[in-house]
C-alpha cells in the first residue's frame, strides 16, 4: 500500500474519532469531521486504485 494512501487512511481513522467525540459531546461540529473523513478515505482509495493501475501497466510494458 502506498505511502500516501497510509497517511489518507490514518487521517480519515482521526476524523472519525474526533466526530464521535465531538457528537458526545454534544458539539455539531462533528459534521465537519464526517466530511474530513469523508475526504480522505476517497484520497486512500484513490492513492492504492493508482497504485495498483501503475503496477499493471509497468509489468505490461516491461
Amino acid at each position: 500500500m502506498p505511502r500516501l494512501a497510509l497517511y489518507a487512511l490514518l487521517v480519515c481513522l482521526l476524523a472519525v474519532a474526533a466526530a464521535v467525540v465531538s457528537f458526545v459531546q454534544g458539539s455539531w461540529l462533528g459534521i465537519v469531521w464526517i466530511l474530513l473523513a469523508g475526504v480522505a478515505s476517497n484520497m486512500a482509495w484513490y492513492y492504492v486504485c493508482r497504485a495498483r493501475t501503475g503496477r499493471r501497466t509497468s509489468s505490461v510494458t516491461g
